[in-house]
């Protein structure tokens, strides 16, 4: 059957894969503690109480009608003063856009931003960017990072790739790194944006920055730092991205905004208009409601940031102590999200049954069989497949089968030669 060629192209999400592949396997008996999508179980990190008895609230209340294309304006205000509060950025009601979820938002500034052809830089490892780029017909840099970065990408590697870009893709913390900006590593890059403008005529496109900071109120003793705040100038030309699907481990609610300069946000809201990408309208007045009481919001996050930490923090200590025991793995001090940044270096060895682990995926794949622990290669976020990093993702495990995993995973290391 004869499709478009975008939708002949299309790659679907590695990530999704892989986690199809281990729910099948867990339902045929399996046990596997699945470290793949970034995702909560629910059942282990329920959303608020309040917040779920304000999104049953609102539908008794009949808010079942379509939203107004921005987002409902209570949510709107509500957002403008979670901004002030706790990041110092002032943007007002006609400069917030609400969708469902954050996605709609990478997707609609993308459209907003990038014509057919035109270039998109982005680190590599990153989520998605690869498949926006295609949805829109840009050329894509993947610049390369490096663990002595912590794979934040530098001004310096940054640099020889930005003249006549046109959109810069960033993320922190980091999909999928759980690591994070500090704001002189920050600063330098929004200076090499500055002076890459600064060297464009009237009539050219800028160079904008999208800065996806979806994970900025999961952070770990580190602080969140954004363009704007470090370099005022960086206004006209930073979209943010942002929300609750993370923050309250509200995934499935779909309550994202995104905010910037008025006039493009103005353009993304027809897209997302377009698009019929509304978050629900109950779920929109249960979360204004539920986000204008700081001190509950401020309960939670305790609360819930102090498990994801323990978790990671399990996982980190684990493989730091298998390290130390002369196994070829490292692991990344973990800082926001919900991701620990590991190192399995074992591509080239070979199973008890003769197999050569050729690439990260047979390596993970090995794992998932003999450990019962699925995680995901880098090579899904953009790196090659011999790269031995990988992504572990804690949200839909619970502490103990984090513990419970490590063993297994020493014990299926310790077999191959």
């Amino acid at each position: 059957m004869k499709v478009s060629v975008l939708a002949s192209s299309l790659i679907g999400s590695e990530i999704i894969k892989i986690g199809n592949e281990v729910n099948e396997m867990k339902r045929k008996g399996a046990s596997i503690a699945n470290l793949t999508i970034g995702d909560f179980d629910a059942n282990i990190y329920p959303i608020p109480t309040e917040l779920k008895a304000g999104i049953v609230d609102a539908y008794h209340a009949n808010q079942t009608n379509y939203p107004p294309a921005d987002g409902v304006l209570p949510l709107r205000e509500t957002v403008s003063e979670l901004l002030k509060d706790r990041f110092g950025l002032e943007y007002n009601t006609n400069s917030i856009l609400v969708s469902g979820g954050s996605r709609p938002l990478i997707y609609a500034t993308y459209l907003a931003l990038v014509d057919p052809g035109d270039t998109v830089v982005f680190p590599a490892p990153s989520w998605n960017n690869n498949h926006y780029s295609h949805l829109t017909s840009a050329k894509t840099i993947a610049v390369e990072t490096d663990a002595a970065h912590n794979f934040m990408p530098t001004a310096a590697q940054l640099k020889p790739h930005l003249k006549g870009a046109t959109l810069l893709a960033l993320c922190s913390p980091l999909n999928p790194t759980g690591t994070m900006f500090d704001a002189d590593s920050l600063a330098e890059i929004c200076d090499a944006v500055l002076a890459e403008n600064a060297s464009r005529g009237a009539d050219e496109k800028p160079l904008y920055m999208m800065y996806d900071q979806i994970y900025s109120l999961l952070t770990f003793g580190k602080e969140h730092v954004n363009p704007v705040s470090l370099r005022p100038e960086m206004r006209p030309f930073t979209v943010f991205v942002d929300g609750s699907s993370k923050c309250l481990a509200a995934t499935g609610v779909r309550v994202g905004w995104g905010f910037g300069p008025e006039d493009i946000i103005n353009r993304m809201k027809a897209l997302v208009g377009h698009m019929g990408a509304w978050a629900p309208k109950a779920e929109q007045v249960a979360m204004s409601n539920y986000f204008n009481n700081k001190a509950q919001v401020d309960t939670f996050l305790t609360s819930f940031k102090g498990q994801i930490q323990d978790s990671l923090n399990a996982l980190y200590n684990g493989f730091n102590e298998l390290k130390a025991k002369g196994f070829n793995v490292d692991a990344v001090e973990p800082m926001g999200a919900i991701y620990l940044t590991i190192k399995i270096d074992y591509i080239g060895k070979t199973t008890e049954d003769g197999q050569v682990l050729k690439d990260s995926a047979d390596v993970n794949f090995y794992l998932i069989k003999e450990a019962g622990a699925a995680l995901v290669p880098f090579s899904a976020f953009g790196n090659e497949d011999s790269m031995p990093w990988f992504r572990a993702s804690v949200g839909a495990c619970t502490l103990q089968d984090i513990k419970d995993m490590l063993p297994r995973i020493k014990a299926a290391l310790s077999k191959l030669k």
